[in-house]
């Protein structure tokens, strides 16, 4: 089997009402969905996403002619257009997905299919009341959640632990709580200056009283001897890791003990191929991985697949925010919505990552060219 060709698509919706990510201060009126497509000689198409794929154009021939299990000839590729350029793993989903396909096997049995069944927490994604965020805990529990995620954003940090008391008294330990301080990284617009460790450890040992399950991202990205420093000072999981985008930076997280908890993302940083390797290392140094999935179902479901063949963290994050944040949003260019059911997600047995695309909504939202946050 040779890759015979490969097709970058775009596509936008309309948020209306828009969806206001907590970690950017513009409010989301559009979201984009960017699919990459490799087409093969024996009738195999392998579809991955989760990136805008920017820098990749000009490069397909590096690709074309070849077979699509040197798997770890094209992640080296990758890797070096990666550096160079933006960051193309998408390719690399679709390679597995084409993998699968061939084989006739899901992606996960491919991987070492130690489960086909997750448990996934709530990921919300927007600020809102204490009381609202508070009933809605309570609706989690009755759907089955074991956990879920809130962000904090506000600029008296006691505003933010209000909402984690508030859960709490609501629902009191029916419902594991993590919260994301989402200081890691800047949207190119944001320049407000990020926390510093002292302000970090007053926070997790604010949230450590509380019983808070992991505090994600309350430095920033880059800032290891931090994060481990962090990690000595406080009883509290810390979690991160999401936006790094080498393996050098995972290294170097490992060998500080920066982190309890990676989230490397196989959409963003190293693919399904990559992120592998990171996870094997870092649970063999006795952390979790446990993916960052906040992008689109196929996205989701390529971290899904990862996840229930390796990971020995206990969930796997599933954004979900109704009303503003919900399937029909996030995986709308899919026909197969991805629907946790009793705070979980199994994985079919379809071949590759088990995508059916929706064509009507392909047709529908397809746009000349990638859609950049702020436009």
């Amino acid at each position: 089997m040779k890759i015979t060709d490969i097709e970058i698509k775009h596509y936008v919706i309309p948020l209306e009402p828009p969806f206001n990510a907590a970690w950017d201060p513009e409010p989301r009126k559009k979201f984009a969905s960017t699919i990459v497509y490799i087409y093969t000689d024996e009738g195999h198409v392998g579809i991955g996403s989760g990136d805008l794929m920017l820098g990749f154009k000009g490069h397909e021939n590096l690709f074309i002619g070849r077979d699509p299990f040197e798997i770890e000839r094209h992640f080296q590729v990758l890797e070096n257009i990666d550096l160079h350029y933006g960051r193309c793993w998408p390719v690399d989903l679709a390679l597995w997905d084409l993998m699968g396909k061939a084989t006739g096997k899901p992606v996960y049995k491919l991987l070492g299919g130690r489960s086909n069944k997750i448990d996934v927490y709530v990921s919300t994604g927007e600020m809102v009341a204490a009381e609202t965020r508070a009933k809605q805990a309570v609706q989690f529990v009755e759907k089955g959640f074991k956990a879920m995620k809130i962000r904090f954003h506000h600029e008296d940090v006691n505003e933010d632990i209000k909402i984690v008391k508030a859960i709490r008294n609501a629902v009191g330990d029916k419902i594991e709580i993590m919260v994301d301080a989402n200081q890691g990284w800047k949207m190119p617009w944001d320049t407000e200056v990020p926390w510093d460790l002292k302000k970090a450890y007053q926070v997790a040992k604010e949230l450590e009283q509380l019983n808070v399950f992991w505090l994600e991202e309350p430095l920033p990205c880059h800032d290891f001897e931090g994060m481990a420093k962090l990690r000595e000072m406080t009883g509290i999981r810390i979690a991160g890791g999401e936006m790094n985008r080498r393996m050098h930076d995972y290294r170097e997280m490992n060998k500080h003990g920066s982190l309890d908890v990676y989230q490397s993302d196989v959409a963003l940083t190293g693919g399904i191929t990559g992120v592998k390797r990171v996870a094997e290392m870092v649970q063999g140094n006795g952390a979790w991985w446990s993916p960052h999935t906040w992008s689109n179902g196929i996205a989701l479901m390529a971290n899904l697949h990862l996840a229930c063949a390796i990971s020995d963290g206990p969930y796997v994050e599933y954004p979900f925010d109704p009303p503003t944040w919900t399937p029909e949003r996030r995986d709308f260019v899919q026909a197969n919505k991805i629907i946790a059911q009793d705070g979980a997600i199994v994985l079919s047995d379809k071949p590759g990552l088990g995508i059916e695309l929706d064509e009507d909504a392909l047709k529908k939202y397809e746009i000349d060219s990638v859609y950049l946050f702020g436009e």
